[in-house]
């Protein structure tokens, strides 16, 4: 491809960034509390096993890989007349709100809940829709590749994940308060009715993930029209032979092992270990959304002034010293809500460093393999990962299920929770820091063509 022949990408104002980020605050809510909530409600609330919570979660995080790799992939094949990405977000954000309302909702179609094997499969039957149709998030994602040049990349993640952290600081509020009186509630009575404001919270989550996706679908101009001339099979296979590409792959799957871990057992780190509960959530939510928008701008300065490899490290190492902070609750304590705090600012320090950076560096490869092959194979690039990513967090969040149910239970004061709940910290620990030391020796995440961009 000649230098004439590039796909032009115009400079865009703040506005259109605004725009292209607000979906975020939609997949958060959803995915959010799906992730954030659903252990504790399945497990906690409805008595459902540990392990049975924690592997349906895990076939629905291979079934989220695969359908995130053929999916957008073949969103590259075709070009419509309403683009490659639009078609995909029409189709799939109606679903992904609906099967969301019902996941949340078992009440509604499952008779006995006593049954924990009719439970168990309500929830596998309607995850699996949901994962499904969530692919089309990462259909989403391609457009960052699409519409915006190298240089607004951070500025635009970073307004993503302003509004993919409102929308968590919100579903955190929403879960560590609502869900979890409500599950408070199931304890006592599992046939307990529904709250309404768990209700209207669950059914307006749905609606906002469809409207978002509709509006950004509506709003944004349709991609420039490109051609890809290899055919769909020999594209998949010249995004193989990148070999950073495959090691940057590994090294975002191996480090999602533990980000799944993180996220899936923080709240009930919180409510069993920590002793949390009532007010003391609404101060640790405030410390999480604060704590987010703030680590979310020093990371994307450290990107600007450090680059993209030496920036991702340190959220490695950052990860890789505090987690072993969870094995405070060994330790009989009054000051829960202190390190209920400093617990909360540490995982926003991490995962406000983690989600900056991987739709940049899927959009960064695809405009690489660009500058050799002539095609930018923007939805294959952002998808492909998927796989492995998922393949990982599933062998997460079931080893957790499987630790939580397997591991002696042990006494702290008054307290009695699994060791699983607390071992998970420095198990995280040493993922990331191998995580760390792999990316250190093996990846490239800044190219050369970046400087005349910048």
């Amino acid at each position: 491809m000649s230098e004439l022949d590039e796909i032009k990408r115009e400079k865009t104002n703040t506005r259109r960034k605004l725009t292209y980020a607000m979906p975020r605050l939609g997949s958060s809510l959803v995915l959010g509390i799906e992730g954030f909530a659903f252990f504790n409600l399945y497990y906690s609330g409805y008595g459902v096993p540990a392990t049975l919570v924690t592997f349906a979660q895990a076939i629905g995080f291979i079934v989220i890989g695969l359908s995130q790799v053929f999916i957008p992939w073949i969103s590259d094949t075709k070009y419509t007349r309403w683009g490659r990405r639009k078609p995909y977000i029409f189709i799939f954000a109606p679903i992904l709100g609906i099967s969301f309302i019902f996941l949340f909702l078992p009440s509604i179609m499952v008779p006995n809940l006593d049954d924990k094997m009719a439970l168990f499969t309500y929830f596998f039957i309607w995850d699996i829709i949901f994962k499904i149709s969530y692919s089309m998030t990462t259909i989403y994602q391609a457009w960052l590749a699409e519409q915006f040049e190298i240089s607004e990349r951070p500025v635009v993640s970073q307004f993503q994940n302003i509004f993919n952290w409102i929308g968590n600081g919100t579903m955190s509020i929403v879960s560590m308060i609502v869900a979890t009186g409500f599950v408070n509630r199931l304890q006592v009575d599992i046939n307990s009715p529904i709250p309404i404001d768990f209700l209207i919270s669950i059914i307006l989550f749905g609606v906002i993930a469809i409207v978002v996706f509709f509006l950004v679908a509506l709003l944004m101009p349709t991609e420039q029209h490109y051609k890809i001339e290899s055919k769909p099979w020999e594209a998949f296979k010249q995004v193989f032979r990148n070999k950073n590409y495959l090691r940057i792959v590994l090294m975002i799957g191996f480090a999602s092992l533990g980000w799944s871990i993180v996220t899936d057992v923080m709240l009930t780190y919180s409510t069993d270990v920590l002793d949390l509960g009532g007010t003391d959530f609404y101060i640790i939510a405030a410390f999480l959304i604060i704590g987010i928008i703030g680590f979310l701008y020093l990371w994307r300065k450290l990107i600007s002034k450090l680059g993209k490899k030496r920036a991702l490290l340190y959220v490695f190492l950052f990860g890789g010293v505090f987690l072993w902070f969870t094995l405070i609750g060994l330790i009989q304590t009054d000051l829960t809500l202190i390190f209920g705090i400093i617990f909360i600012i540490g995982i926003a320090g991490m995962l406000g460093g983690w989600f900056l950076f991987p739709y940049i560096i899927y959009a960064d490869l695809a405009e690489d393999d660009e500058k050799s092959t002539g095609e930018l194979k923007a939805g294959t690039y952002a998808g492909y990962p998927a796989i492995i990513l998922n393949i990982f967090q599933a062998i997460g969040v079931f080893g957790l299920g499987v630790a939580i149910d397997n591991l002696p239970n042990i006494n702290v004061g008054t307290l009695t929770f699994s060791l699983g709940l607390v071992v998970w910290g420095p198990i995280c620990s040493i993922i990331l820091l191998i995580t760390y030391f792999y990316t250190r020796k093996c990846v490239q995440l800044d190219f050369e063509w970046e400087k005349s961009r910048n």
